[in-house]
């Protein structure tokens, strides 16, 4: 993960060693050669993805003398994806948006014991189809949505039981699958609150400028440049739903035609596509994408 980066650009390889030196860890080797269950260990994935994403982006300046604050109207980010895309724009450094990811993942982790929770995909029943199933599935436990992805793809988190019996109940009502994630916590739901919790102390002592380019956050789809709001959307979006597809909508209807997804795979490009046909998605995160991408600006 990320190591061809590393190894074709020098400003890919400052940012690695940036997050490194935050967190006081070898996080780059443990992204280039493994052990791949530890790397995933949320812990460590929150920080290797944000830093394969900045990694690509600060190539993308360097290489391609790319200005994000000329190059685009917006940034977004799905989850974790929000804090890279607020690094991108200045509001948090890499070093801090390393130390911060790092104490979300262990303090979502630390939640809710293994086992309690869950979360899984439903497919083929849009977000209200599904409100209406985790309400009925719900049986006095947590169940609610985390995730509406797209018209076609919804996840749901919460106690596990509640959530085996979401995937039962949307099965009954036309979805097309429904499928159990293999997830170490119940993300975006109500059972993270001592999760949030943690990131609002955790917060409050990080600095935080304006984004060079407004931020469109998960919890409201709308667009964000006061650090003091934005400090208080990245705590709500810990228990809340994320509503890409609806940031994705926000955007189109604000002129946004192409959608440039930097970092590890292609995941939200398909989204955007399945959300709006009629936009136009890049993937960068290699340096074959990245040259590629860089001949089309």
């Amino acid at each position: 993960m990320g190591k061809d980066l590393a190894a074709s650009f020098l400003a890919a390889r400052e940012v690695f060693e940036e997050v490194d030196d935050a967190l006081k860890q070898r996080l780059s080797r443990l992204m280039f050669e493994g052990p791949e269950d530890e790397l995933v260990l949320t812990e460590n994935a929150q920080p290797a993805l944000m830093a394969l994403s900045l990694a690509a982006m600060r190539t993308l300046e360097r290489q391609g003398g790319l200005r994000l604050a000329e190059a685009a109207d917006f940034v977004a980010g799905h989850s974790l994806g929000e804090y890279s895309a607020l690094a991108a724009a200045g509001t948090f450094s890499v070093w801090d948006a390393a130390l911060v990811l790092k104490a979300r993942g262990q303090a979502m982790q630390q939640a809710v014991p293994v086992g309690i929770g869950a979360m899984a995909a439903i497919l083929g029943l849009g977000l209200e189809a599904v409100r209406a199933v985790v309400a009925q599935a719900a049986e006095g436990e947590i169940c609610s949505t985390a995730n509406d992805n797209s018209d076609e793809q919804v996840v749901v988190s919460g106690h596990a039981g509640a959530v085996a019996r979401a995937v039962e109940l949307a099965k009954a009502k036309g979805a097309k699958r429904g499928i159990m994630l293999p997830v170490s916590a119940p993300f975006h739901c109500a059972l993270m609150q001592p999760a949030a919790d943690a990131m609002a102390k955790r917060l409050a002592d990080v600095a935080m400028a304006a984004p060079a380019v407004p931020v469109v956050a998960n919890v409201n789809a709308s667009p964000a440049r006061d650090p003091a709001e934005i400090r208080i959307l990245l705590v709500d979006q810990v228990c809340q739903l994320v509503r890409w597809r609806e940031s994705v909508l926000a955007m189109r209807a604000q002129g946004v035609d192409t959608f440039v997804e930097v970092g590890a795979g292609k995941v939200l490009s398909g989204l955007v596509r399945r959300i709006d046909r009629d936009a136009r998605c890049h993937a960068v995160g290699t340096p074959a994408e990245i040259e590629a991408f860089l001949k089309t600006v």
